[in-house]
């Protein structure tokens, strides 16, 4: 059997952290301002222009796909907020930039890339969800201008660090719509004579979930898809023949075989992040679902903001601006909520990319690009030459429609957390066809998929003898990519609290 789908490809050696920040101009580049938008765990397909959610209306992010580029295979290198915003930031996997979770520091060596656009004239702003090396909201390198919060935030009357003041606003004073109102402040008081790089970071659409008070109860009286894998077949026990019938091969192999889901997954389906026990079984999931979607909506009213500034300013033709999601978020898919996992709603984000001076409109862009692409991107538009540690490469000539060499592959990671036991450390490939999960530490089994043939997921190959070739290579490939940037390590970080089951919640 050949797998033509599954050639090897070599892994670049980068990672290792510059000692000062030097940049390289690129030639005949005029630097182009920049504003990147990131909402917190927006998944790829919710979103009204691509049909996933009949009655979800998101006229501005229709608008971005329409007048710029949608990335339908954009994923994050670690489907966790902590994780994917350093990899953003940095251009580097997670086992590099060791931000392996939502606890751990942030090394002092790190180097971000707005530190680069810094060097090169820029001024910069951060507005909003920090969410790296601890609870603190003090400014960080790389940014002019700074107003972020604690942690994870709140919805209503939030307390933001401004420039090192901390300003607490009241009078259900709605965090979406002060960020974009400072924001676009920003933007207009800013220095003219100067090239612009603004980072408006998003808490919504986290959970749990609050809607601006105008768009409460908007989508109340809709009806919601449940996902194919809400009840992926044989969870729990499998099928016992009755006195009459013999003990069928078939029914053993389609539990411990070709079918089978990891145990870890149908005991998460009765978690804090599983559908049968979501959030200590407070919360309803058609209405989990539903205010999800009209929490969004405020972002989308933000972006439509920010795009009439620039059309009101003369600014919309040449100002690249890149709306993404920080991970994906499931909503019942084989029985979870939340992220973490390297299911294709976990692991796959929204890309909306919109330059009309550097490309037409109306693209779809069909490779692979991640998270660890958005520093090297930004750094081509600004005229910087992408520094040689960084695991990303720049999907700008992609946009403009030039053949260059690209990825076939990309690979996952996610490292086990203390306050969240229920998800093991896994480290994952995907390519145009397959994906393969291997999972560490656990007593359990691995995850082979046909995308092709198998989009959501549901039918494990693992134990095919069809595939073990090419399960062979997949895992051969993953040692190869951890060996190759210095990630055959797991890195523990400090937990100072004690452990906390959420299963154990008012037992005691």
């Amino acid at each position: 059997m050949v797998f033509s789908a599954c050639k090897e490809v070599p892994v670049k050696q980068a990672g290792k952290q510059p000692t000062g920040i030097t940049i390289v101009h690129l030639p005949n580049t005029k630097p182009r301002n920049v504003i990147f938008i990131l909402a917190d765990d927006h998944r790829f397909d919710f979103m009204g222009f691509t049909g996933k959610v009949p009655w979800l209306k998101t006229p501005n992010l229709d608008r971005m796909a329409k007048e710029g580029a949608y990335g339908i295979n954009t994923f994050v290198t670690t489907a966790l907020c902590s994780p994917s915003r350093a990899s953003i930031l940095t251009g580097l996997y997670s086992h590099t930039h060791t931000v392996v979770d939502n606890q751990a520091p942030v090394p002092e060596n790190l180097v971000f890339f707005p530190q680069y656009l810094q060097k090169r004239g820029y001024q910069t702003a951060f507005l909003g969800k920090w969410h790296m090396g601890h609870e603190t909201n003090e400014p960080r390198p790389g940014f002019d201008h700074w107003e972020s919060f604690k942690g994870q935030g709140v919805y209503y009357n939030p307390v933001l660090n401004i420039n090192g003041k901390e300003v607490a606003y009241t009078d259900s004073t709605y965090i979406t719509d002060l960020l974009t109102e400072h924001a676009v402040d920003w933007l207009t008081k800013r220095n003219k004579d100067k090239p612009f790089f603004l980072y408006l970071s998003h808490k919504a659409v986290h959970a749990e979930f609050q809607p601006a008070k105008r768009h409460r109860n908007k989508y109340q009286q809709e009806k919601i898809a449940y996902p194919e894998s809400f009840n992926t077949p044989l969870y729990g026990i499998p099928k016992q023949p009755t006195q009459t019938e013999e003990r069928s091969p078939l029914t053993q192999q389609d539990y411990y075989g070709q079918n089978r889901m990891p145990d870890w997954v149908k005991s998460q389906r009765e978690s804090w992040h599983g559908v049968d026990y979501m959030y200590h079984g407070a919360l309803n999931f058609e209405q989990f679902y539903k205010q999800y979607c009209e929490t969004l909506l405020s972002v989308d009213e933000s972006v439509g903001k920010v795009l009439q500034f620039l059309d009101q300013n003369n600014l919309s033709e040449s100002t690249l601006v890149i709306y993404m999601g920080d991970n994906g978020f499931s909503f019942g898919e084989h029985g979870l909520i939340d992220k973490r996992h390297f299911y294709e709603e976990s692991v796959k984000v929204p890309l909306l990319v919109r330059c009309p001076e550097l490309f037409t409109g109306g693209k779809t862009v069909t490779q692979m690009l991640q998270n660890i692409d958005i520093a090297p991107s930004i750094l081509e538009v600004a005229g910087i030459k992408k520094p040689d540690h960084m695991h990303g490469q720049s999907f700008i000539p992609i946009l403009k429609g030039e053949d260059i060499p690209w990825r076939d592959r990309i690979f996952y990671e996610y490292y086990w957390e203390f306050d969240f036991p229920q998800t093991p450390t896994m480290h994952g490939i995907r390519t145009d066809r397959y994906k393969y999960i291997r999972y560490h530490g656990v007593w359990d089994t691995n995850e082979l998929y046909d995308l092709q043939e198998d989009p959501h997921e549901m039918h494990n190959l693992i134990a095919s003898e069809a595939h073990q070739q090419l399960l062979e290579q997949l895992n051969t490939e993953i040692y190869d990519w951890l060996e190759k940037t210095n990630g055959l390590q797991i890195p523990l970080k400090r937990t100072e609290h004690p452990h906390n089951d959420h299963r154990n919640k008012g037992t005691y």
